[in-house]
């Protein structure tokens, strides 16, 4: 498929019912009342990080049609421990946008906001089985420092 003419820019308040119907869209397990709080807490100004966040939209036709949040953290695995380093916290296109230069529109933005807060990394992650979700970050550029599994049990109750 073709590139389309893609806009970015900084999220801004009047985004959020579009912006959470993205984030639902992204995380469909969690509540949408959570996606909205979380969402216009950044689109404010005001997160609920001690380190910067920001939420980039992309624009097609002036639709929003995607958005990609990214942060600063103070370490990421595989990442240099001795700075704050970017950290992709969630990337999403809608379907029918995909493959068609939207996520890399948004990546490089993400990668310009970090850049411009000092940090000389990237780092992201995405489930074991989100295989499309893994071949668009190594499309761009990305590579795999480390695979994990994690574990839980509960050990309230009698054994």
């Amino acid at each position: 498929m073709a590139a389309l003419p893609v806009r970015t820019r900084l999220g801004i308040p009047s985004d959020l019912r579009v912006v959470t119907q993205l984030c639902t869209a992204l995380w469909p397990d969690e509540p949408l009342a959570d996606h909205e709080a979380h969402a216009a807490s950044i689109l404010s100004g005001k997160p609920a990080s001690t380190m910067p966040l920001e939420l980039i939209v992309a624009e097609v036709d002036a639709d929003l049609v995607g958005f990609i949040e990214v942060g600063l953290r103070s370490h990421a695995d595989g990442c240099d421990e001795r700075q704050a380093v970017g950290f992709i916290e969630g990337w999403y296109v809608q379907p029918s946008f995909q493959r068609r230069g939207v996520g890399r529109a948004l990546m490089r933005a993400a990668e310009d906001w970090a850049r411009s807060q000092g940090a000389r990394e990237l780092a992201s992650d995405t489930w074991i089985d989100h295989e499309l979700s893994q071949q668009a970050h190594e499309a761009l550029g990305f590579e795999v420092v480390d695979r994990c599994v994690h574990f839980r049990k509960s050990i309230s109750g009698a054994s």
